[in-house]
């Protein structure tokens, strides 16, 4: 399979400037892969940044929705594509981490991908239910030491963002809670909404209409910092729980042996998008930073990332399944 796909790459890479003074890029709708559920963050970002580059492109950018495994699934999907521009992947930090969890991860982050652009960050926050009765971090870490195991929260699937960054919590404040994984952001919100689960970590631009409503209460903001799209949320750090940090970003990738001129003009449109007045106003009122870079500083922070997640879930003993 691997020397096919070399075999792949070269023919790209000796056709593509040819081709490409003949027909601008993209000459055919581009594939944007999302390997999670309709509906969550990932989902979200991917739609604002792709109807926007479409618009560019003058092109059809097609949101591809392939959830299951906390990502893993999509994200394989896409190492496997042609390397040939056409196929894209949003990931979020949940790539870098992966490695980590899985000793049988079917992929490798740094040899299979090639980073295009990091795209977008985004405050998680820590949300809950108004009839479990509690208004603040403290409280709930309080309520969950009292009763060890009996408060469910809920995630995007096992080794997903929430997964890790609530075990980490779990963690470092020394409770217990009882974990419900779901197919995908979305669906897991739908079950809070439904009372099934009382807790989760959850992309700020998920949930703000139901925050405005008074269904969810925001107890706190995962990052080390407050976020400017909701300064009044204090951070887990300030809550109770001093170190705590989870900042969450999102990336575009393309599969490895894209021809490397590809992924920079793609990289060069990407960062051109996000300062589109419209999708940078989009984005505000989410509550989500656009967070551009060149492909060699995405691939730094994605080598950094994978480093740095190898020691944390080792020193605290973080699992899945």
């Amino acid at each position: 399979m691997k020397s096919v796909r070399q075999l792949a790459a070269f023919l790209i890479v000796c056709l593509f400037e040819p081709l490409a003074s003949a027909q601008p890029y993209p000459a055919k709708p581009v594939r944007l892969i999302v390997p999670f559920a309709p509906g969550g963050g990932t989902d979200i970002i991917a739609r604002l940044v792709g109807q926007q580059l479409g618009q560019d492109w003058r092109q059809t950018v097609v949101v591809d929705n392939r959830g299951g495994s906390g990502g893993i699934i999509g994200t394989k999907l896409a190492t496997e594509a042609a390397p040939d521009g056409y196929t894209l992947v949003l990931c979020s930090l949940g790539v870098s981490y992966a490695p980590a969890l899985y000793p049988d991860l079917p992929f490798d982050p740094l040899k299979d991908l090639a980073p295009v652009s990091r795209v977008a960050q985004q405050p998680f926050v820590y949300a809950v239910v108004p009839s479990l009765g509690v208004n603040s971090m403290k409280e709930l870490i309080a309520l969950a030491k009292a009763a060890p195991g009996s408060i469910r929260y809920g995630s995007g699937g096992a080794g997903g963002s929430s997964h890790l960054g609530t075990e980490l919590l779990k963690v470092m404040a020394g409770i217990d809670m009882q974990h419900i994984p779901y197919k995908g952001t979305g669906p897991a919100l739908t079950a809070m909404l439904g009372g099934e689960i009382q807790v989760q970590l959850i992309g700020i631009s998920s949930v703000v209409p139901y925050l405005k409503s008074g269904r969810i209460k925001a107890l706190a903001v995962s990052g080390a910092k407050r976020s400017a799209a909701a300064p009044g949320i204090p951070t887990v750090a300030e809550s109770g729980v001093p170190g705590y940090a989870f900042d969450v970003w999102y990336g575009m990738l393309f599969p490895a042996g894209t021809p490397r001129a590809l992924v920079r003009k793609v990289s060069a449109d990407i960062n051109s998008a996000l300062r589109e007045p419209t999708l940078a106003q989009r984005f505000t009122t989410l509550g989500v930073e656009a967070a551009g870079t060149t492909p060699e500083e995405f691939a730094r922070i994605l080598r950094e990332e994978i480093a740095k997640w190898r020691k944390v879930v080792k020193q605290a003993n973080i699992r899945v399944g």
